[in-house]
């Protein structure tokens, strides 16, 4: 069973991030954004089960969960504790291949994503890793990437202004048309 051995804050107000003493998963990122998508994952899913959670993103010895801003945290906290103490680690359990890129975007022959995917990679990601979230790469329609962002990160107000804009400037270090957006 996985100790908790912190928890912690995150940007967004509205997620908190659980430190474990050991991991749930060998560097596998998992990303729920409903109970739906989350029915196969056994830790997702009791988390989900608990009212006002709509985001569960967890990888290594991180689970972040996001609440919809209606409950306390303090009431909150307790209630999700057992369910993560409980969860049994998925050391084998494979990545999702699409979890930071679309199978459209991995399989482009467009340089351009490519390096887009490279950057985010080594410069963007673990960023918003320590912060309890990922980000995850649509597609290009035209000139405008389309990016998702995940876990905390979801519905952070910093994410959708601040960090937007430093991935868009990087972004633009590769293509000085490119426009990045969220969805």
């Amino acid at each position: 069973m996985p100790k908790i051995k912190e928890i912690e804050r995150t940007p967004n107000p509205d997620a908190m991030r659980f430190v474990l003493g050991e991991p749930l998963t060998n560097g596998v990122t998992r990303s729920f954004e409903n109970s739906a998508e989350a029915e196969h994952d056994e830790l997702a899913s009791a988390l989900f089960n608990i009212d006002h959670v709509i985001n569960v993103y967890y990888v290594d010895k991180y689970v972040t969960v996001t609440q919809d801003g209606k409950e306390v945290w303090s009431d909150l906290l307790r209630k999700l504790a057992p369910p993560i103490r409980e969860a049994t680690p998925q050391l084998d359990v494979e990545e999702d291949s699409e979890v930071h890129a679309t199978r459209e975007v991995q399989d482009t022959d467009d340089p351009r994503l490519q390096q887009i995917n490279q950057m985010l990679d080594e410069q963007v990601r673990p960023y918003l890793l320590a912060d309890g979230g990922g980000l995850k790469i649509l597609g290009l329609d035209g000139n405008r990437l389309k990016v998702h962002y995940q876990g905390a990160c979801g519905t952070c107000p910093t994410a959708t202004s601040g960090t937007l804009y430093a991935i868009e400037s990087m972004v633009k270090r590769i293509d000085p048309e490119l426009q990045v957006i969220s969805v």
